[in-house]
């Protein structure tokens, strides 16, 4: 695969995330459209847009959004109802850019000028206290977005799958330490069981003897 390419292709994407197209990011689905694994029309936050850009830059024909992927719609973000957030972090747990920001137990909030609209949101809160809300400021439109937005958007996911593979890599280093003896008290481990060994061959001889 050319990941040149696929790169070019990702830049031109709107960064939000959002796993419509079928893939687990712009990425993903970039590289999947650079190896001609699937069209450019599968990206509804992009839009009209998107695909134009795609064609141009890939020398393509433009084609009509995927219905199958979802729909072109004006940009929303999502709101959490402080009344009912009951400070789960699943939400957190499920922004693709970290736009949501609280502490376990209590009342959560999206920063509106950070969230992408993917809506990863919605499925994993358990008392449905997020809503889809249109924009109160900044870029409104999906070409707008790209123009102003995306690449933004791109660098906090970017820097949160950054984030998630270190704070894996020092869950399995404290996994590993509480599991794993030290070099002393391994040991301690084994004197002790050469102990327990010379005991009993001491009383043998001492019967045998006897």
């Amino acid at each position: 695969m050319n990941h040149s390419l696929a790169d070019k292709i990702d830049a031109l994407l709107p960064q939000t995330q959002c796993t419509r197209c079928g893939y687990e990011d712009c990425q993903a689905y970039a590289r999947a459209v650079a190896v001609g694994e699937c069209d450019i029309n599968r990206c509804p936050p992009g839009g009209v847009s998107t695909i134009e850009r795609l064609a141009d830059f890939l020398g393509r024909s433009p084609l009509p959004l995927d219905s199958n992927c979802g729909r072109e719609e004006r940009r929303r973000v999502a709101v959490v109802d402080e009344a009912w957030c009951i400070g789960c972090r699943l939400c957190i747990d499920a922004c693709p850019v970290d736009a949501i920001v609280g502490a376990p137990k209590r009342m959560h909030t999206v920063i509106e000028t950070e969230c992408t609209g993917c809506e990863l949101c919605l499925p994993p809160c358990p008392v449905d206290c997020i809503r889809m809300l249109p924009v109160r400021s900044g870029p409104r439109s999906a070409n707008d977005w790209l123009e102003v937005r995306a690449p933004k958007a791109r660098r906090r996911y970017e820097f949160r799958k950054r984030r998630l593979a270190d704070e894996a890599q020092r869950r399995a280093s404290r996994a590993h330490r509480a599991t794993a003896p030290s070099l002393s008290e391994r040991k301690a481990e084994i004197d002790a069981a050469v102990a327990r060994v010379r005991n009993r061959r001491a009383l043998d001889w001492r019967r045998r003897s006897g």
